[in-house]
């Protein structure tokens, strides 16, 4: 009984936590689309060099502070305004692994020496990533993404570009109503009825294959940034290396079930089968190469 209303209650404040911050950050987005044109977003993204394409994408994705879930409306901005596919990847894979709120919980977890390794190593698998999506043609596996800009449909010019806003950040949450009532469900139930014994049992210890099963274990976990700390702090006491909480960290932060189940409502099956390996290989990379450093 006690489970069950503890996972009511991680539901409940999942889900509002969550709904409030796509419609804010999709507001946020609207009132943007409304200044910027796509003509200004494809040139931030779609340089004459290629490689800046990428990197502005994964400097875009570091400096953006939200949760995996709550990068899905900037994407389907940055789609809908048809920028570069490639940089647009290597956003969606810096966004949640990179932000300033990731650096600096890591940065008090494991010093800013391994937080710099860290940042470097996932911020060239953003780029790689993205490069090697492209380069597959993965783009054709992107559904049509149509997200309005601002416009008034009654050409009312009198309406305030706020209630314009806020009405585009409704028609984009809507339609994902019922994606994200099951990623959520399905990542509370997870959260509050598998005990954390079970991660360390078999994620423990400092043996090579805790670090891909703990990248694997963390998707389902939904690790939200604020809680890091404590969960990365009691699991290395109870004995998890310091590799395989890392190979959790990006496991769970960067491909959570709530954000493969809203990026299926954009995605075709076999780009959301590449980003969820991709991202199993960059937590498996990178715990390896933290655990290689300590």
């Amino acid at each position: 009984m006690d489970n069950f209303l503890a996972f009511l209650e991680t539901f409940f404040i999942l889900f509002a936590e969550l709904t409030v911050l796509f419609i804010f950050i999709s507001f946020l987005v609207s009132l943007l689309q409304q200044k910027v044109t796509e003509d200004r977003i494809k040139r931030v993204l779609d340089r004459p060099n290629k490689w800046s394409g990428y990197l502005y994408g994964t400097g875009l994705g570091a400096l953006t502070p939200f949760c995996s879930c709550s990068t899905i409306p900037i994407l389907a901005g940055l789609l809908s305004s048809r920028a570069p596919f490639g940089p647009s990847m290597s956003f969606l894979i810096a966004s949640p692994l990179l932000n300033p709120v990731i650096i600096i919980l890591l940065w008090t977890l494991l010093g800013w020496k391994l937080t710099l390794y860290y940042a470097i190593v996932v911020g060239i698998f953003s780029i790689l990533i993205g490069i090697v999506w492209e380069a597959l043609g993965l783009k054709h596996s992107v559904k049509e993404v149509r997200v309005r800009k601002g416009e008034n449909s009654n050409g009312d010019q009198n309406v305030s570009k706020w209630k314009l806003a806020l009405q585009d950040a409704w028609s984009f949450f809507y339609p994902l109503l019922p994606y994200l009532l099951i990623g959520v469900f399905i990542g509370a139930f997870i959260y509050d009825f598998v005990p954390r014994d079970f991660i360390v049992k078999y994620a423990g210890g400092d043996t090579f294959w805790t670090i891909p099963i703990a990248s694997v274990i963390g998707i389902p976990m939904y690790i939200r940034a604020e809680t890091i700390l404590p969960i990365a702090g009691a699991l290395v006491s109870k004995g998890m290396g310091m590799g395989a909480v890392i190979a959790l960290l990006i496991g769970g932060a960067g491909a959570s079930i709530p954000e493969v189940v809203l990026l299926s409502k954009l995605f075709k099956r076999k780009l959301v089968i590449a980003f969820v390996i991709s991202i199993l290989v960059v937590a498996i990379s990178t715990g390896f190469i933290v655990q290689i450093i300590l």
